[in-house]
């Protein structure tokens, strides 16, 4: 068990040996459209890479996640064919978004044993997901 200091150093531990590992300029908030971001995830119990439509106005949430839908057939048999599609996925907070996204469990980051494979999962699934989004932006962003 750590201590919320030690977890937390532990987490920027990681970010740091991620960015030193794999050093690139991510798109993630940079997609030019309110509430459409790539995030990346790790905890505890799993790693994610995240595409999250969080627009407060419901009506552009539902434009951009229905522009998702319509390219995913080409998502997931072009660039990841482990995406799950998530239209009212619910936050901690209460919050409903529409997320797609991939997942990878059996790791943690409070184990550094786990660390590698994280790092691999995350940046391969990122690099697909930006190649997807720059192949797709001017379709998404109409």
């Amino acid at each position: 068990m750590f201590s919320k200091a030690e977890a937390q150093k532990l987490r920027e531990h990681f970010w740091i040996s991620f960015g030193k590992s794999f050093p690139r300029k991510w798109i993630l908030y940079n997609t030019k459209i309110k509430g459409f971001s790539f995030k990346f995830y790790f905890d505890k119990k799993k790693a994610m890479v995240l595409l999250d439509i969080e627009d407060h106005n419901i009506e552009n949430r539902i434009k951009y996640w229905d522009k998702m839908i319509s390219l995913k057939t080409i998502l997931k048999d072009e660039f990841l064919p482990e995406a799950v599609f998530n239209a009212d996925y619910v936050l901690d907070n209460g919050k409903e978004i529409s997320r797609i996204y991939l997942e990878k469990h059996t790791v943690s980051i409070h184990n550094k044993n786990t660390w590698q494979e994280t790092m691999v999962f995350l940046n391969e699934n990122m690099k697909q997901f930006e190649a997807f989004y720059l192949e797709y932006e001017d379709f998404i962003k109409a």
